[in-house]
């Protein structure tokens, strides 16, 4: 089994909702960061690609076939390389809506990890703080051109014709036709808003 759809959006772009859209298509399993979170022993595998070390994609996503949100959306380039017939998806938002969203949870998390141990090395300090954010959490002007950045960059990376760029909202229809599966019953998934990301990681904390 290989990887045949790429996601290259970054957290809170809808990743969650994508990754169930994903499956209910027949996409299985879809990787996603709550999936490292649920299995702790897939961190090191991660870690070691996101220190630059040589890594066996197809050891490190056995049993997976698509890919999206952090850690993998970091190593899209490297994916698409390896996987070449894998479509890329590149889900988006407007870019301060997405600022203001991942600083009210998944940053959360990284603040508050990055207070309890300054010295630590994880995935969230190497591929959010350090690649996404270039060090810099707090700056919604930086943050925005990041994600400009990042958008602009997968464009450009990647041939139009495996690309997809994605707004979650726009619902079942360019995705089902990009990815040539009919398009299924009922509504697109919506999962992992502020209120679901609080309960999951804060629990009584959130209320």
């Amino acid at each position: 089994m290989s990887l045949s759809v790429i996601g290259a959006g970054y957290g809170r772009t809808g990743t969650l909702s994508l990754k169930a859209a994903l499956e209910q298509l027949g996409y299985l399993k879809c990787h996603h960061m709550i999936e490292v979170i649920n299995d702790p022993e897939q961190v090191t595998g991660w870690m070691a690609a996101a220190l630059g070390e040589s890594v066996d994609w197809d050891a490190l996503l056995q049993g997976y076939q698509a890919a999206v949100d952090w850690p993998a959306c970091h190593f899209y380039r490297e994916l698409a390389d390896y996987y070449p017939n894998a479509k890329v998806i590149l889900t988006v938002r407007e870019p301060l809506a997405w600022f203001n969203s991942i600083s009210n949870t998944t940053l959360r998390i990284i603040k508050r990890n990055m207070a309890n141990d300054p010295d630590g090395q994880n995935l969230g300090t190497e591929l959010v703080v350090k690649a996404a954010f270039q060090g810099e959490l707090n700056n919604p002007d930086h943050a925005v051109a990041m994600f400009n950045q990042h958008t602009a960059e997968v464009k450009a990376s990647i041939e139009p014709q495996r690309l997809l760029v994605f707004d979650v909202r726009e619902g079942w229809e360019p995705l089902c036709a990009f990815l040539q599966r009919p398009i299924p019953e009922g509504d697109f998934p919506k999962t992992n808003s502020r209120d679901e990301f609080d309960d999951i990681f804060f629990g009584n904390e959130s209320a």
